[in-house]
């Protein structure tokens, strides 16, 4: 629960309403510096994330293709997963996702960008990270419940998905945005 609130805020009250590991819902009452009291703001919590730009020596972006029950659809996605509690931090669990669903591994990590999924309703991190000279280490062993397959593509195939609807996923595209907008990778190198 957030202790940083700013300055004439109070919290009132909290209660949690759900607790599992994977969404942990939280109903916060809250008092503004005006005196507006707001009865119930629900937090959702979650564990940080973290999802990877995974490029091979070749220039070919790592990609994964899965299919996400909440929207009945399937779509490519960068390798992602949650910041366990066993991981030593979120580099850490960049890199074991990229190896456990892909089998590919890197010696040439970047942190890339932290953002926030949704600030307004969510207290989660996503951590990313670029992996350069990605290299297939092994076969790839996702956790049964996930379905995915691997493929690889070019800067200028990925742009094309990402403007054609093929990549969906928005904090997936928010690190993709910033990498080919950025000076030294225009062009998909």
């Amino acid at each position: 629960m957030s202790s940083n609130l700013p300055a004439g805020w109070e919290l009132i009250a909290s209660e949690y309403l759900h607790h599992e590991d994977w969404l942990t819902v939280r109903r916060d009452q809250l008092k503004l510096p005006n005196g507006h009291i707001i009865p119930k703001y629900f937090v959702l919590e979650y564990p940080d994330w973290v999802n990877t730009i995974a490029i091979t020596k070749e220039e070919k972006f790592v990609l994964v293709n899965q299919y996400r029950h909440a929207i009945g659809k399937s779509s490519y996605e960068l390798c992602a997963g949650v910041v366990d509690k066993t991981d030593e931090d979120a580099m850490a669990a960049a890199k074991r996702e990229l190896l456990e669903e892909t089998g590919y591994s890197s010696d040439n990590w970047e942190s890339w960008m932290i953002m926030a999924p949704n600030p307004a309703t969510s207290n989660n991190w996503v951590h990313c990270f670029v992996a350069k000279d990605a290299k297939k280490k092994t076969e790839a062993t996702p956790e049964d419940s996930e379905q995915i397959t691997v493929d690889l593509f070019t800067g200028e195939e990925v742009q094309e998905m990402m403007m054609d609807g093929s990549i969906i996923q928005a904090t997936h595209l928010t690190p993709l945005w910033k990498y080919f907008a950025s000076d030294k990778n225009r062009n998909g190198k």
